[in-house]
């Protein structure tokens, strides 16, 4: 089966944009993500609907709780079906292995990641928390700790990719937002990437939001960006 590279960010706040959004947009082109506003508003219900359309889901609610509650969640989202789960990997070891676990056992077991450190956070914000880490180290830290926990790979920018390609090896799933068209306005995101770019990094798979989602035409968006990176799936 043929295994799209772009993952299209629904961030809307209810079912019915995100499934007008949908109906404009091809499964064998992107998978779909789906974040806490909107699984939170909607529910499962709705990512039913979307698999029905033929779309895989990836399900970024980041859970990060104790061992046998994030296991269960994970475990409650292979349930659903959908293609990737992620959680966070200051958990720690422990956590991330019970969430492995967990969802080794579904009968189709997704795609298991973990987010290192938010896109948000600087330094300052490191060094409150008690962390002496550079983010970027604390970024392989946990991505490594993520990899021997048994996790498939990690969310970073298109930054950090290579990095981590190198150490974490090839087989490593690097999940990149921040990523922009080369015509396409930055909006709030300061650490940005074209798709090829990010690819030729090492980046596995590419979140793309409003220059698809927000683009008069999203299917023609789509299917430009998907050109752009044509031959390199």
């Amino acid at each position: 089966m043929h295994d799209p590279r772009i993952i299209v960010a629904l961030d809307c706040p209810s079912a019915v944009p995100a499934l007008e959004l949908a109906a404009r947009l091809e499964p064998a082109l992107c998978h779909l993500k789906v974040g806490k506003e909107l699984f939170t508003a909607e529910g499962p219900q709705l990512i039913e609907q979307f698999m029905q359309r033929g779309f895989e889901i990836f399900l970024d609610l980041k859970f990060h709780d104790i061992p046998n509650t994030t296991a269960q969640a994970c475990k409650a989202a292979a349930t659903l079906g959908v293609w990737m789960v992620n959680v966070h990997a200051l958990g720690g070891r422990k956590m991330m292995e019970a969430a492995s676990a967990a969802v080794a056992q579904a009968a189709h077991p997704p795609k298991l990641i973990a987010v290192t450190v938010l896109t948000s956070m600087a330094q300052e914000d490191l060094s409150e928390l008690g962390l002496a880490a550079t983010p970027a180290e604390m970024v392989l830290r946990l991505a490594q700790l993520a990899r021997d926990s048994g996790l498939d790979g990690v969310v970073c920018s298109a930054q950090e990719a290579p990095l981590l390609r190198q150490h974490c090896g090839k087989e490593f799933c690097l999940v990149t937002p921040g990523i922009r068209p080369a015509d396409a306005a930055a909006d709030d995101q300061s650490r940005i990437m074209t798709p090829r770019a990010a690819l030729e990094n090492g980046a596995s798979y590419l979140v793309i939001g409003r220059p698809i989602t927000r683009a008069a035409d999203p299917l023609q968006a789509l299917q430009q960006i998907s050109q752009q990176i044509g031959g390199m799936a």
